[in-house]
């Protein structure tokens, strides 16, 4: 696919503006969110994959994603808002195989087969972005590390990190039920009409624009607005 792979100037304002405190904007009757500006409609929708009674709210993500790594801290305070109805689901992108985006979405589907997930989900960033255990990007020349990460290095990393052996991460890895989750991952993503990453979906039907909001708060408020209207 050829898409954009990140919005990282959106991102990385939305992350600045985390250190603030803001006043949440108020809805009320007339809401300040506008279908074509805010967010779009995705047609035909997507089927969700939470319990009935709950509202599904996608980030479409991956940990090789610097924009992502941005964006982490902001998507943990959204949660943190979001009603008792709504449910957090993480879909991981693959496009950019030259940053090993591939990889970190089996890796991902890997913490999920073993029930793990929950471990090693921001690890994964850090591990990425701060220590450099599993970094894509030289820090010095900022281009490609070489070389780049492999599941080895990932099995030893989620083995210290979550307590399983290495050899069930590698197991799993091989195994036909993670290839077929990095499947319907891609079918999502495309489905999802996903441009960039990291992106929002609510309920299988709104798709957010990030660069329509200005501050972690409106962003915040935008979701809510689209988990209340499902």
């Amino acid at each position: 696919m050829n898409l954009i792979r990140s919005a990282p100037a959106v991102v990385y304002a939305l992350a600045a503006a985390l250190a603030a405190m803001h006043a949440p904007v108020s809805i009320g009757a007339e809401s300040p969110w506008i279908e074509g500006r805010h967010y779009e409609l995705i047609e035909p929708a997507v089927a969700t994959r939470v319990a009935p009674g709950k509202v599904e709210v996608v980030e479409v993500f991956s940990f090789a994603c610097p924009a992502c790594n941005q964006f982490e801290p902001i998507m943990e305070q959204i949660k943190a808002a979001l009603p008792p109805e709504a449910q957090v689901v993480y879909v991981p992108a693959s496009w950019n195989a030259a940053e090993s985006w591939p990889l970190f979405q089996r890796a991902f589907h890997v913490a999920q087969v073993l029930g793990i997930e929950g471990r090693t989900h921001a690890a994964m960033y850090e591990a990425i972005w701060k220590s450099g255990e599993l970094a894509v990007i030289d820090p010095i020349t900022r281009r490609h590390a070489t070389p780049q990460p492999t599941m080895g290095l990932i099995a030893r990393f989620f083995a210290r990190t979550a307590e399983v052996t290495q050899q069930a991460v590698l197991d799993a890895a091989k195994s036909l039920e993670v290839d077929l989750k990095m499947m319907e991952s891609d079918q999502l993503v495309k489905a999802y009409g996903v441009g960039g990453t990291p992106t929002l979906i609510v309920a299988g039907k709104y798709r957010i624009n990030n660069s329509s909001v200005r501050s972690v708060a409106e962003l915040t408020d935008l979701v809510l607005h689209l988990v209340e209207r499902n």
